[in-house]
């Protein structure tokens, strides 16, 4: 008997937390069979086409939006018989209608959440918008503060930095919905300082074999481009033809803007990292969320409540150590 074209599981959030990086080792295991494109955001749509975003970029992305049922399940057809079969759209945590969505249709889904610092996620989140030409605040803490404006606005999911980092929120809504030994929440630090346990661990509780991926692959992190000419005079150049590029097919503009925006990103410099005074400004953003956070996982992230920058990815694999437990 052949099988529904569904997924059994989904990674479902959080956006910059390491989800990419989980989902190309879960690629790597001969049992899994994961989709293409890697995130359809196919639970984000009810059965229509997603709303017209506003932000920079916003509306030459959302062409990719999977939203019809049927194109959905052809993402699955291709699924070797017995793998286990998955897709990885970060937002689906945060978006309520997803996880009403995702609760009713599939009742036997598994979900895997990945959280980081939510500092430490809403830089990342605001980095790779800089670093890609779409964000033109060159200040973390101002394109932070204009988050209310921007939803107004109608700025699609991604530009929304505090409210994606909220996963004591997300979390006790989806408990509502799903049954918690369904949800497996995975935190950054390991993926970054215990990587092959990680993996095991989420093959564990999707029921697949251990031991068979030895390695997580760095994430999808961007160079950090400096304020000056460069985002000065290639930004707005990046935004407009974002925003032309909504009239041509994805692959195109794709194609187009890479030279653009490897111009952009051509220079040396490093991520610098946020100062405690920073992150002291920040921490009551998210202080009562955490709190939120522990209670319902019944683990401790008081960690997150510390001022001290935790770095990169790539930072943090540098300089990691066997047996290392960096907080994050």
């Amino acid at each position: 008997m052949s099988r529904d074209p569904r997924p059994d599981f989904l990674l479902v959030g959080a956006p910059k937390a390491g989800t990419s990086a989980l989902h190309l080792a879960l690629a790597a295991h001969p049992d899994v069979f994961v989709t293409t494109p890697k995130e359809p955001k196919y639970w984000l749509c009810e059965d229509a086409p997603p709303p017209h975003w506003g932000g920079p970029g916003d509306r030459h992305s959302q062409q990719e939006w999977i939203w019809r049922a049927e194109a959905y399940a052809d993402l699955f057809r291709p699924a070797p018989e017995g793998t286990l079969r998955g897709e990885s759209t970060p937002f689906y945590l945060w978006h309520r209608g997803a996880q009403r969505r995702i609760a009713d249709a599939l009742p036997e889904v598994r979900l895997v959440a990945v959280v980081r610092d939510p500092i430490d996620r809403a830089y990342s989140n605001w980095m790779h918008l800089w670093s890609d030409g779409l964000e033109h605040e060159a200040d973390f803490e101002t394109a932070l503060g204009r988050e209310a404006e921007r939803v107004a606005a109608g700025y699609a999911p991604f530009w929304r930095y505090r409210e994606l980092g909220l996963y004591g929120e997300q979390l006790r809504d989806l408990v509502k919905l799903v049954d918690p030994a369904r949800i497996l929440v995975v935190r950054y630090r390991d993926i970054v300082d215990h990587p092959v346990e990680t993996v095991d661990r989420t093959c564990r509780f999707l029921g697949i074999r251990e031991g068979m991926v030895q390695q997580i692959p760095r994430d999808n992190s961007r160079p950090y481009v400096s304020p000056g000419w460069r985002p000065r005079v290639l930004g707005p150049v990046v935004r407009g033809g974002a925003w032309a590029g909504q009239f041509a097919p994805p692959e195109l503009w794709r194609r187009a803007s890479a030279p653009l925006v490897a111009l952009l990103q051509s220079s040396e410099a490093h991520r610098p990292s946020l100062s405690a005074e920073q992150r002291a400004r920040l921490l009551p953003a998210f202080a009562e969320d955490i709190g939120l956070l522990c209670e319902i996982t019944g683990e401790d992230f008081s960690d997150w409540l510390s001022t001290r920058d935790r770095g990169s990815f790539a930072q943090r694999s540098v300089h990691r150590t066997p047996g290392s437990r960096e907080a994050g």
